[in-house]
């Protein structure tokens, strides 16, 4: 028996593109944009931790955060966000979209500003209290995921879905650029004021007592744009989808979309009670969900898991790659604050070249082509260049050739983001059932930060140097830099893969995408 598609439902499916939609971009975008600023940001000021808190007098190198701390400052963040989305996701399907989304942008800005006040000066102690906030500031972001995504696919129409979905997500690459050029400020600033020597000039003064406000200034920068979103966030009404499917109020559903949509919708309790009394609705732990969702699950947790193991490993050690080919100088021809300056200026071009129009032209393309074929094609072209900047490694180290390398590794961000970094989060927030919804998008994000903390702890040791001279004092080796990257385009090779078990949602309801409307009796397409 097929599923009647409710009034309600169908009014949001066939709507116009409207003010409302724009608002809800902007509202669980800034979220994202707080993500993404609080989770990249703090590639920016490693190395000035490592300054200002290991340095050792007399040394003939800068200080640099011991491999441990450097893991930990690098990876909590990013633990607290699998439990988020984990928690949030379930918490989301159970109490509703709306009440659980005030709680995790309040857990991000106050997170946010607590991490630029680790308090104390001895390093063990701001790096314990830095490492607590940031793991809170995680567990935050966490929660954001599923539920934006969610709150967006059901308010979208079914044509333009999947831009919006995607441009929420961009607000990641606006937030990742945002935070290079507020350190490019910050550090630019603290130059001007105090003129501090190099290392190899002045150790001491290489390094001023004020460079320590630089990283705390970074880090609580991205609280302030999401706590002005705050309001709205709380103004929004709960999604119609959830109030009618699973709170099973079909009378508050047709309320609010009429006031949203500003057209007469008729409440139809006695097609929610027929849905609601189906005797085939099943839950997550079912052998019916495995056989009707099993395999889609593990085409978003799997895709998402290599996807993230490849773009935080970008991301997050890009520095060290720009230091390796020489586009960054050694630390010890810099002042602390010029450190901060130029690794900043380095991601801030690799951000705006190929990090943020990968972001749009998902938004631009993913209702045109699909997101089966982003996600395919992204994946191959990642793959491609990750192979391309691998092998031939030693070739791009020479200074004539660093341009090319730059370029290319700005491709490779590109084809991550017009492609798997916007499909995956997308993908989920379509093809299950709206009462397991959030759920399964926090189980596919979990998937990714699992992934993310395997290339945040796992690359950070793989990709040391074989020869003790290019390592930093008492960082173990690994199997360099050459062979990591070959090694991440094998992983995207394998998600390119794995991305044919994901289904395509383009140009369907979530109905229709979900394998609801034809009748739960029969195997989800």
């Amino acid at each position: 028996m097929a599923i009647p598609q409710l009034q309600v439902l169908n009014a949001l499916d066939v709507a116009q593109t409207q003010w409302y939609h724009f608002r809800a971009i902007v509202i669980a975008g800034m979220g994202f944009f707080t993500d993404a600023y609080d989770l990249f940001s703090i590639s920016l000021v490693t190395r000035l931790l490592g300054r200002i808190y290991y340095t050792i007098p007399g040394a003939a190198k800068p200080g640099t955060l011991p491999i441990n701390v450097l893991a930990a400052v690098n990876g909590v963040a990013l633990c607290g966000t699998l439990v988020g989305q984990l928690f949030f996701g379930w918490l989301g399907d159970n109490m509703g979209r709306k009440k659980v989304y005030g709680i995790t942008l309040v857990l991000m800005v106050a997170s946010s500003l607590a991490s630029g006040l680790s308090f104390s000066h001895s390093a063990k102690a701001v790096m314990a209290t830095l490492c607590f906030f940031r793991f809170w500031l995680g567990f935050g972001v966490g929660g954001d995921y599923p539920l934006s995504a969610t709150i967006m696919s059901e308010y979208a129409n079914k044509k333009t879905r999947g831009a919006f979905i995607a441009a929420v997500f961009a607000m990641q690459g606006i937030g990742i650029l945002t935070g290079g050029i507020v350190a490019l400020i910050v550090s630019a600033g603290f130059e001007s004021k105090y003129h501090s020597l190099s290392f190899v000039e002045d150790a001491a003064a290489s390094c001023p007592p004020e460079a320590d406000y630089i990283w705390r200034t970074i880090l609580m920068f991205g609280a302030f744009p999401a706590a002005l979103t705050y309001y709205w966030r709380m103004q929004m009404p709960e999604t119609a989808r959830y109030t009618a499917l699973i709170v099973k109020n079909a009378k508050k559903a047709a309320e609010d979309m009429s006031k949203v949509l500003q057209v007469e919708i008729i409440a139809e309790q006695e097609e929610v009670d027929k849905l609601v009394d189906d005797p085939q609705t099943f839950g997550l732990f079912t052998w019916q969900f495995v056989r009707l969702y099993g395999f889609r699950l593990l085409g978003t947790t799997s895709t998402w898991l290599l996807l993230d193991i490849a773009f935080y490993s970008q991301n997050l050690f890009q520095k060290d790659l720009f230091s390796s080919i020489g586009w960054i100088p050694p630390a010890k021809d810099m002042s602390a604050i010029r450190e901060v300056y130029k690794v900043a200026r380095a991601q801030t071009l690799i951000a705006l070249c190929g990090t943020v129009p990968g972001y749009w032209f998902t938004v631009a393309f993913i209702d045109v082509i699909g997101r089966f074929w982003i996600q395919l094609g992204g994946f191959i072209m990642m793959t491609v260049f990750m192979f391309a900047l691998g092998i031939p490694y030693h070739h791009w180290q020479q200074k004539a050739h660093r341009g090319g390398f730059i370029a290319m590794y700005s491709l490779t961000f590109f084809f991550a983001n017009f492609g798997p970094n916007a499909t995956t989060f997308v993908v989920p927030a379509e093809v299950f059932p709206a009462r397991l919804r959030s759920t399964c998008h926090g189980i596919s994000a979990a998937a990714g930060k699992a992934g993310a903390i395997i290339g945040a702890f796992g690359f950070l040791y793989l990709s040391q140097e074989k020869d003790p001279k290019l390592r930093d004092a008492g960082y173990p080796a690994g199997i360099g830099k050459r062979d990591s990257l070959i090694v991440l385009a094998i992983l995207n090779f394998i998600g390119a893969m794995f991305t044919l078990l994901v289904p395509e949602a383009k140009g369907k309801s979530l109905e229709e995408a979900a394998g609801e409307v034809e009748g739960r009796d029969e195997e989800a397409k």
